[in-house]
């Protein structure tokens, strides 16, 4: 939930926005064509690797008397068998086996105004009148880095005997520590270390750290899941590897305890653990949701940018005007909703997305260096998302299934310090293949007037990161999930500019003028050789796509809206669906301030096209609090569309649908 606001955050916004919100003041820079990254198979070093992770699996499960099966499977459902290049997870996690380490410098403290960035964001002028900084909730609780859970790493490399640094940065030596951990767990439960995979489910259980056995279980469940069905996959360094299903496996789970009488449900899926923990009624706005014509559109996601008690602090404040719906943990072991799916929650910071959206948290206590989200995290939030996607009838693409980064700014002076979360690592291709919803790129370069999805590819490539605060400059191979877009068909070009921000930092978090993030859709705008061009903020941006490898042809039914000006004037994009003026005659409600304002440094100009992000809309505004309020409905009907980053609106009656090539 990070925004950044005026000059103060754009200097967090160069790096902890972008690095994002998770690894400190620091700017990233992908290089080169390598902004679009094609999938491969190959290892970092350039030959193919495709059995020594598979052996390394094989000889640590023999050495320590774990089957293979249950120890390739908790990796799986830990890091994907990826090593991360010894870098740890947003929250502290290593290597193959997800093992953790968390020292108190390894977590940063933002500062009073960053904790700032991550309030007030009801994005309704109403509510921000009261908003008061100097009782604002402002400090961050610390969080606790002596818990035995956030020091796995620790205990796992004294049982084998290695130097912590060996089992942070070496696959080889992550999996034997994983090997034997579980061991021990397993020893401690049973006393023995037996054959039969299913007998290892208390093992299993205890290594997801989770603190309560609805947590732990969900693990475990997702780790069987995985052993009896099998799995299979090209990890980023090229390394192959294969977990033959065994479908006979019976995990031997004990018996849970039902819910007492009285408990209060949450609103989540069956088998997904979910508890409660109100927000304050000053955080949201009671509302009905989706009856009353007040439809619920979106699923935006963020990152907390802090520990999980810290989150659930900031939202039960009465002096924070910020909530959500629910807040995912980082070891997937526990969902908590805070507001009711009907209500308005303070989350996104703009107001015409707030009252259409359900907001969903991430976990992520802001480590330095982290730089990937961990299996179960995406795992628990997959399974949300569904849950959501199907109970509101919401489209499982990314029009519809947001980053916060994709939130615009509501009015000219919030453009340029708008949030970054979940940010670059969020591997938007993994989740959406977890939700059911991943396109694959086409055979063949688009045609022009096509509407596309563009889906770089998450894969290493070779990033820069700057920290302001040591003047140390990093470079190694990592993946994000976006590519760069330059000006014209040439990586000499000059990288595109956004209005708002120039192009003094253009290779930094902040510009989203010169990055295309996976997922989005837009219309073809030319092509030359091995590059495309799409329309992009009112201009043509140029990327490299040889082959159309980038490119994904949006297609099903009903075919994409694709939106064009109306006549030959420029048409003006709005930050915000507002009704117009008029329509708050009689309600009771006061007109907005700057109601009918559009962005003023963008527009369409005649001739450019973008896709429509949903059907068009009637402007509207909900006056609410903690009773319910009153919704404003007017006659003038947007139409949401992915504009450039982000999503914005343009008025249905200044724009005509045109049919999209292909």
């Amino acid at each position: 939930m990070s925004r950044s606001r005026g000059k103060t955050q754009q200097k967090r916004a160069k790096g902890k926005v972008l690095g994002y919100g998770l690894a400190g003041a620091l700017a990233l820079t992908a290089l080169g064509p390598q902004a679009l990254a094609a999938p491969g198979v190959a290892a970092r070093d350039g030959g193919p690797a495709p059995s020594v992770r598979q052996a390394q699996f094989a000889r640590a499960a023999q050495e320590f008397r774990v089957p293979q099966s249950v120890l390739m499977a908790v990796s799986y459902r830990q890091t994907h068998w990826e090593d991360h290049d010894g870098r740890p997870s947003t929250s502290g996690a290593y290597n193959v086996m997800g093992l953790t380490r968390v020292l108190p410098g390894d977590v940063l403290r933002p500062s009073a105004q960053e904790r700032l960035a991550h309030l007030d964001l009801s994005g309704d002028p109403a509510v921000m009148k009261r908003f008061d900084a100097a009782r604002a909730p402002l400090a961050e609780p610390p969080v606790d880095t002596a818990d035995p859970r956030l020091h796995t790493l620790d205990e796992a490399a004294g049982l084998i005997g290695a130097p912590v640094d060996a089992v942070r940065d070496d696959a080889g030596q992550s999996i034997r520590a994983g090997a034997a951990l579980l061991a021990r767990y397993q020893r401690a439960a049973t006393g023995s270390l037996p054959v039969d995979p299913g007998a290892w489910y208390p093992a299993v259980a205890r290594y997801s750290q989770a603190p309560d056995a609805r947590g732990a279980g969900a693990f475990a469940e997702r780790v069987f899941d995985s052993v009896r069905s099998g799995e299979r996959r090209v990890t980023d360094d090229g390394q192959s590897l294969a977990l033959p299903a065994d479908p006979g496996v019976k995990p031997a789970a004990p018996a849970t305890a039902a819910p007492s009488a009285g408990t209060a449900t949450p609103e989540c899926p069956a088998g997904l653990p979910c508890d409660l923990k109100p927000a304050d009624p000053n955080n949201y706005n009671v509302a009905t949701r989706p009856d009353g014509g007040f439809d619920i559109r979106q699923i935006v996601l963020h990152d907390t940018e802090g520990s999980y008690e810290s989150a659930i602090k900031t939202f039960q404040d009465p002096k924070s005007s910020a909530s959500t719906h629910y807040v995912v943990k980082d070891d997937g072991s526990l969902v908590t909703q805070v507001v009711a799916t009907k209500d308005e929650a303070y989350h996104a910071g703009n107001k015409s997305v707030n009252m259409h959206a359900l907001g969903v948290e991430h976990v992520g206590f802001a480590m330095k260096q982290g730089s990937w989200y961990g299996e179960p995290l995406y795992d628990a939030s997959a399974r949300l998302v569904t849950y959501l996607a199907e109970r509101f009838s919401i489209p499982l693409d990314r029009e519809h299934v947001l980053g916060h980064d994709e939130v615009p700014g509501p009015l000219d002076g919030y453009v340029a310090g708008q949030h970054w979360d979940p940010g670059p690592f969020w591997d938007w291709n993994h989740y959406m293949t977890l939700l059911g919803s991943q396109n694959c790129p086409g055979r063949g370069m688009p045609e022009a007037g096509q509407a596309v999805e563009v889906v770089p590819s998450f894969t290493p490539r070779t990033t820069t990161y700057y920290d302001p605060a040591t003047k140390v400059r990093t470079t190694f191979d990592q993946p994000v999930n976006f590519g760069y877009l330059y000006a014209s068909p040439s990586t000499d070009a000059a990288p595109l500019a956004d209005p708002y921000l120039g192009t003094q930092i253009a290779t930094e978090g902040p510009n989203w003028a010169n990055k295309v993030v996976a997922g989005g859709r837009y219309v073809v705008a030319d092509r030359q050789g091995e590059w495309t061009a799409i329309w992009y903020g009112g201009q043509k941006a140029w990327f490299h796509n040889p082959g159309g490898r980038f490119t994904s042809p949006v297609a099903g039914s009903p075919a994409p809206v694709v939106l064009k000006a109306r006549g030959s004037e420029p048409v003006p994009v709005y930050g915000r669906s507002y009704p117009e003026d008029a329509a708050y005659a009689g309600t009771g409600v006061p007109v907005q301030g700057n109601n009918s304002a559009a962005l003023t440094k963008y527009a369409i100009p005649a001739g450019q096209a973008y896709v429509a992000a949903g059907g068009p809309v009637a402007g509207d505004y909900y006056y609410g609090g903690t009773t319910l309020g009153t919704l404003v409905k007017g006659d003038r009907t947007f139409y949401p569309i992915r504009y450039n980053h982000r999503i914005a609106w343009v008025r249905a009656a200044d724009v005509q649908q045109v049919t999209p090539a292909g």
